[in-house]
């Protein structure tokens, strides 16, 4: 048994015999700077209760030097995952040494060398369960405990964790910090984040409450760090959350730290939330990219409350945090910030990750059943994000919105600093609302799918019958010839068809305003309606509605791929709202890369590219819409070089009037280049001199990768596979530049290879790194048979690498079936 895939029953057991009562740890990363130090000295001193005399401490690290229980130094039992614990009293306390390695992989204490000006920066990321690569502790959510952190660094770093330091000793070469200790939090949100990052402060005040505000980036970013509009929007949240969860903002300061080669969108650390650094823009970015970046610091904000004050007792139990934090954010968004259509993006982005999710064989209840960290790390999905946040936002129009955050502030009364489960979140809802939340949780939370909507003679179909309350509206043409609601009928629906009344109208959508969780279809009078006059539909979130309708009946075959572009093509350069326009930019690529038959395809490719072309050149210049079309057309160059002349043409002289050439549009052009053969690993060299940066070195691997050249594509393969020194952003790199263009003639030999090396890449690396290879690397064959036949031979495979190769099946049997219908 791999003895770091931590169960749900082994959990369950070790939370029923011991009671932590708190944590110091000392961490020595004052050689951090030094390359040759691998690892840092770790020491954990926990004191707990225990009704059995052995458990285990996890860690995950290079050695454990030494152990000590209750004062007595004991042999050290370790099996690089646990460190087993025996002679144990009523009352203990337990002392662990030992040496963490730091992470290339975002798992971990990861560790960053500047390209720019040499400075090492680190920051911790733990979820689920990689605090043990850091510290000794019990790695589960359920033991909560007080945290002291005390980290020797060297100085003039800025050292940061989840509380306000309480003293500082330096000597002018280290700096010992040792932190004020938290609240009882679970392992997986503490945080240390340390380096010379550059630091702006504000403030937070509501009565008496008094909050320091901080941001911070790496000082080669500090430039581009528009601080002042990240804390409008988070004294913006912290208000809107204040008023609303009538709970006092708990933890004592409110840090926000954007990171270099991070995993994830951002993790809510109390006091010190991680973002990826992404978010700090080097160039221009459209209002989608604003707007996304507002809806992550309000999620995160949420979870202060959702997960950090009350958090799920074991991952099963995930979505008590996540799809509250989704659906929180984006409520914030559009009530508390300029963001006011921020519904539309999740119904038309959000959403749509959540539909596909659900789609898959391994699809899940909202509610899982997590067994083990493994099954947990993959649960971070569609699902238990935007499922979970669309089924909640049904759920406060059911119980009312008033009755919905009354519940809420019981809930966090109630069990502050502690662990729930469902049932404990439906008890306090049904006592504010007076309903039985009984079946809405069986309909809802413990059920997969989704439900399928349209209007066929008088009825609304539903196929898999769920209760929705849902509208219909009815638009017609204006006086302007504008499409505007003119009725709305709203109503319940529970069985497979509705009898439904509604007077004619040249557009009829379903579940108009988007009040429940269900794929729509539109009816063929509306369907025609729209392809001629789908720019005339004033509403944003109805547009939404139907570019969302529009795309889930192409993923499922039932509208014709070369329908869906006509229409991206003929309304996509009219599309106002950015987040509907980068959608649509990305799924009218995506159709036909994967939906056209292949003698289709090099027609639309021409089409699509010529289309992105034009649309870029008679965009307003300086635009959010010129910048999406720039990126689009770079994104379409790649699998057809007739504009690469055009396109040297604006890296090497000038640019259309208005488009900020930043380095990251830059670098896009250039893979596009070199991915049809039309680019030199001298120019691509070049290019990295002018953008000597982490960003630059990443996009130079992928570029490099993406010439069609065999070789080149060999040694990616190799890299990928082989190469442990890789970072994740390296990675990602190399698999993207491999994947690059429309060469599969270079890379379709892989296919055997790929398959026969699953098990040992899972075996090997990091679940992490593992996912990336499993995934980026997934042939895109013309036939199932390769999956099939691994699935087959290896049925006793670890349950979280056939979840992936089973989901990528699913994608590839999708893209195969709705190429047929094509």
């Amino acid at each position: 048994m791999n003895t770091a895939n931590l169960t749900r029953t082994e959990a369950a057991a070790r939370s029923a015999a011991v009671t932590v009562r708190d944590y110091r740890v000392e961490l020595d990363l004052s050689q951090a700077p030094d390359p040759d130090r691998a690892g840092f000295a770790t020491t954990t001193t926990v004191a707990f209760d225990a009704t059995v005399e052995e458990t285990w401490l996890d860690f995950i690290g290079v050695s454990v030097e030494s152990v000590t229980v209750n004062g007595t130094d004991v042999a050290v039992v370790y099996d690089g995952a646990r460190i087993a614990l025996g002679g144990l009293d009523a009352a203990n306390v337990v002392v662990v040494r030992g040496t963490g390695a730091y992470s290339r992989s975002g798992e971990g204490l990861h560790r960053f060398v500047d390209p720019v000006d040499g400075q090492t920066y680190l920051y911790t990321q733990y979820e689920p369960a990689d605090a043990r690569r850091v510290f000794a502790c019990f790695e589960q959510p359920d033991m909560k405990a007080p945290f002291t952190f005390a980290v020797r660094a060297p100085s003039g770093w800025e050292v940061m964790s989840n509380r306000p330091s309480a003293a500082i000793q330096d000597n002018g070469v280290v700096q010992d910090v040792v932190f004020s200790p938290t609240l009882p939090i679970s392992t997986y949100i503490t945080a240390v984040a340390a380096g010379p990052y550059h630091r702006v402060e504000s403030r937070w005040a509501r009565g008496e409450l008094t909050i320091p505000l901080g941001v911070y980036c790496r000082a080669s970013l500090a430039k581009y760090l528009d601080a002042d509009t990240i804390f409008e929007e988070t004294l913006q949240g912290l208000d809107f959350f204040a008023e609303h969860f009538d709970y006092p903002y708990p933890w004592g300061k409110y840090d926000q730290v954007f990171v270099p080669e991070y995993n994830l969108g951002a993790m809510e650390n109390p006091g010190l939330v991680t973002f990826t650094e992404a978010y700090v823009f080097r160039g221009a970015a459209t209002a989608a990219q604003y707007e996304g970046r507002a809806n992550t610091i309000l999620h995160e904000m949420a979870h202060m409350w959702f997960g950090d004050l009350v958090t799920m007792m074991w991952w099963d139990d995930l979505w008590l945090k996540e799809s509250f934090a989704d659906y929180m954010g984006a409520l914030a968004s559009a009530e508390a910030t300029q963001w006011s259509d921020a519904w539309v993006a999740f119904a038309n982005r959000r959403k749509a990750w959540a539909y596909l999710q659900d789609q898959l064989p391994t699809t899940h209840p909202i509610v899982a059943d997590i067994t083990d960290l493994e099954a947990a790390k993959l649960n971070f999905d569609g699902i238990t994000y935007a499922k979970g946040a669309s089924v909640l936002k049904q759920l406060v129009a059911y119980v009312g919105r008033d009755e919905f955050f009354a519940g809420v502030r019981r809930y966090f009364r109630t069990h502050a600093f502690g662990n729930t489960t469902l049932a404990d979140l439906l008890t306090e809802l049904s006592a504010e609302s007076g309903r039985d939340l009984a079946g809405w949780a069986q309909a809802w939370l413990q059920t997969t799918g989704v439900s399928t909507l349209t209007l066929e003679d008088g009825e609304i179909v539903q196929t898999d019958p769920r209760p929705h309350r849902l509208a219909v509206g009815l638009y017609d043409f204006d006086a302007t010839g504008d499409l505007v609601r003119r009725d709305r009928v709203e109503l319940d629906i529970v069985d497979a068809r509705t009898p439904v009344t509604l007077a004619p109208a040249p557009l009829r959508l379903l579940n108009d305003g988007d009040l429940t969780y269900a794929k729509v279809r539109l009816d063929p009078d509306s369907l025609a309606t729209v392809e001629h006059s789908l720019d005339r539909v004033t509403d944003p979130l109805a547009r939404g509605l139907i570019w969302s309708a529009l795309w889930n009946a192409t993923r499922d075959g039932e509208l014709a791929a070369h329908r869906y572009l006509s229409m991206a093509r003929d309304f996509a350069p009219t599309e106002t709202n950015m987040a509907l326009l980068t959608a649509v930019l990305a799924n009218a690529s995506f159709t036909i890369g994967h939906y056209l038959p292949e003698k289709a395809q090099g027609t639309w490719r021409a089409d699509w590219l010529e289309s992105c072309w034009a649309a870029m050149l008679s965009a307003e210049p300086g635009s959010g819409a010129q910048l999406a079309w720039a990126r689009a057309t770079a994104a379409a160059a790649s699998v057809d070089g007739r504009r690469a002349a055009d396109i040297r043409t604006m890296l090497l002289e000038h640019a259309p009037e208005g488009l900020a050439m930043d380095p990251d549009l830059r670098w896009s052009l250039w893979t596009a280049l070199s991915a049809t053969g039309e680019a030199t690993a001298t120019e691509l060299d070049a290019e990295l001199e002018r953008d000597d940066t982490a960003s630059g070195a990443t996009a130079h691997r992928r570029a490099l990768a993406a010439r069609p050249v065999a070789e080149v594509k060999a040694a990616a393969w190799d890299s990928a596979l082989s190469d442990t020194t890789l970072t994740n952003d390296h990675l990602d790199a190399t698999i993207d530049g491999f994947r690059a263009g429309h060469h599969r003639d270079l890379i379709a030999g892989y296919d055997t290879e790929y398959f026969a090396v699953l098990r040992s890449i899972w075996e090997q690396r990091s679940i992490e790194i593992a996912r990336r290879i499993v995934v980026g690397l997934f042939p895109a064959a013309d036939s199932l048979a390769g999956v099939d036949e691994w699935l087959v031979a290896n049925s006793d495979a670890p349950n979280a690498l056939r979840r992936l190769v089973i989901e990528q099946r699913d994608h590839l049997a999708r893209d195969l079936r709705v190429r047929s219908t094509n």
